[in-house]
């Protein structure tokens, strides 16, 4: 069987909210609780590759796995490369990296995307939701995917483009999720192309790909986690934890 191992980047000096991963739900950081949601979908082994001491301390801390990679990446896969050769790990074959702001990503989701990568060895595989609310089609903080066939809980279509604004509803665009697995071929490829102008404008480096002809394969998600952008996303996850706990 194919081996996966899970990657969570993360750094502390996010542009939209300082300080992020260390921010507190039920007493237990953010980044603390993606990393818990990594290990109980159980795919592989769990590292948070972070870009500060003080995440790395905080992850141990909470009894994970951390290492700290350089401050002068300018993406997070090159990040998760960085922490993939330091970390030595010779029989990998996939590569899954979870962003470390999504505590809500659903396990059969994870779970689901490893599965569908290991039975059709694609390139690149990532994650998206039914869009059920208008307004997301106008807000540039969720990244909207476009697939060439429609989704549903058995296909694995190819992307054919991602955005941050539609300025109408079309068909077979979904709300993309901030999950990526990658073969490690194409994960070293990736690394080493530079970054597409596509990719700059757009603020979306799953262009580069796109742009270089790797193909990005898309599974669909039971439920479209909210992810941590601003105080008031922070605030309505901390809110819906809290209330489960």
């Amino acid at each position: 069987k194919m081996k996966t191992l899970v990657i969570i980047p993360s750094r502390l000096s996010a542009s939209r909210l300082p300080g992020k991963p260390l921010l507190k739900i039920n007493g237990i950081s953010m980044i603390s609780h993606v990393y818990k949601k990594a290990q109980e979908a159980d795919i592989g082994d769990v590292f948070v590759a972070a870009e500060d001491q003080e995440i790395v301390e905080d992850v141990k801390k909470n009894g994970g796995e951390a290492i700290l990679t350089s401050n002068n990446h300018k993406t997070g896969t090159d990040r998760i490369h960085e922490a993939l050769l330091k970390l030595d790990i010779t029989d990998v074959e996939l590569v899954m990296n979870l962003q470390g702001d999504e505590p809500l990503m659903n396990i059969d989701d994870i779970q689901n995307l490893n599965s569908q990568m290991i039975e059709n060895k694609n390139d690149i595989g990532t994650l998206a939701a039914k869009i059920n609310d208008k307004k997301i089609f106008e807000n540039p903080n969720i990244v909207k995917v476009i697939t060439e066939k429609s989704l549903d809980h058995s296909k694995f279509p190819r992307a054919l483009n991602f955005m941050r604004k539609l300025d109408k509803e079309i068909n077979k665009a979904y709300h993309h999720l901030g999950i990526y697995c990658y073969s490690v071929k194409t994960l070293k490829k990736f690394i080493s192309l530079k970054q597409s102008q596509n990719e700059i404008k757009n603020r979306l480096e799953q262009l580069r790909a796109l742009d270089n002809n790797i193909t990005i394969n898309v599974a669909l998600a039971k439920s479209s986690p909210i992810g941590v952008d601003t105080k008031e996303d922070f605030m309505a996850i901390k809110k819906i934890m809290e209330y489960k706990a």
